[in-house]
């Protein structure tokens, strides 16, 4: 795909701000008819820009109410052992992000569960049997300041 345009960045921000908008609620917030609104809403998914739309539960609703942050430590680095940590990690289901970092720590989790002690359970049973660890280091979220935010897309400059 081609450098997003104006029409485009619009496009997203509004699918960020609601995935729920009608194709003809879309097409009026960005300034289009419905059909080329729709064939950009496409191309953009086929593209890989948008990955997929889904809903954001409250975790407190559906009680997991413990939020931690977990940085890993890696003993090793090697390949093999590399992927088996993060086959690993995407199998936990209460792990619901996971990112590689550079510095000190090699990956940081965030990690939902019902109660501190089902936390201490998985860290016990699922992240003490991950190979290669050599430290396991937790902070809790006493709350949240700022909830997951749609990507900062401003429109690009020019025309669509």
């Amino acid at each position: 795909m081609n450098a997003l345009d104006r029409i485009d960045r619009l496009i997203l921000r509004e699918l960020q701000n609601d995935g729920r908008l009608s194709n003809q609620e879309l097409a009026d917030r960005v300034g289009l008819s419905p059909s080329p609104c729709l064939r950009r809403v496409r191309q953009l998914e086929q593209a890989g820009v948008i990955e997929g739309y889904r809903a954001v539960v409250s975790p407190k609703a559906v009680d997991l109410t413990i939020t931690a942050f977990v940085r890993l430590r890696l003993a090793s680095h090697e390949g093999a052992t590399v992927d088996a940590v993060e086959k690993r990690l995407r199998a936990i289901p209460h792990i619901v992000e996971a990112h590689l970092l550079a510095g000190d720590w090699d990956y940081l989790v965030r990690i939902v569960t019902p109660s501190f002690e089902e936390y201490e359970r998985l860290l016990r049973e699922h992240l003490r049997a991950i190979p290669s660890l050599s430290s396991i280091d937790t902070t809790f979220a006493f709350g949240v300041t700022k909830p997951v935010s749609p990507l900062p897309l401003e429109p690009a400059p020019g025309h669509a």
